[in-house]
């Protein structure tokens, strides 16, 4: 059922209880499919979204642009699978243009994100070439606008 998926992705806090009410079925039945979902590893997990700019850590984030030499009979995986076992590497996707891998890493400063590149990523057998863009603000992450506060969308009376 599409719909409990998608009402949980906008909103993991939402209950058992509070799911049936919202899709007219009974709360035993929308636990039993959470249940299956997270066995069959269709939810991986839940997460709260952090506006990480409103707090005092200091961070920085980085897409790593890779491009690597696909493995005969494994294609990108076994590259993919040294990449994303690094604890800095929160994202990786396989994507289609100029590059093969979209690496998405989480440092204290730049430097660290800087040898991460150098010292684990580029050295990586079959890893052609990296290119490093560094995030300066977030305005929309994962459907979630930072930063929005209420509009006033009364008329100005002059």
């Amino acid at each position: 059922m599409n719909e409990v998926l998608k009402l949980l992705e906008d909103n993991a806090r939402l209950s058992a209880d509070q799911l049936a009410m919202m899709l007219g079925k009974e709360s035993g039945e929308i636990r039993d499919m959470i249940e299956k979902y997270e066995q069959d590893r269709v939810i991986l997990g839940y997460k709260a979204i952090i506006d990480w700019d409103k707090t005092d850590k200091e961070s920085v984030t980085a897409l790593i642009e890779v491009k690597i030499t696909p493995q005969r009979d494994r294609g990108f995986d076994r590259v993919a699978e040294k990449i994303y076992n690094y604890p800095e590497v929160e994202s990786l996707y396989l994507m289609s243009g100029g590059f093969d891998l979209a690496v998405m890493i989480e440092g204290k400063t730049m430097k660290e994100v800087a040898y991460f590149v150098a010292m684990k990523l580029a050295p990586i057998e079959d890893v052609i070439s990296t290119a490093t863009h560094f995030v300066l603000r977030k305005y929309k992450d994962k459907g979630v606008v930072y930063g929005a506060g209420p509009v006033d969308e009364r008329g100005q009376v002059l």
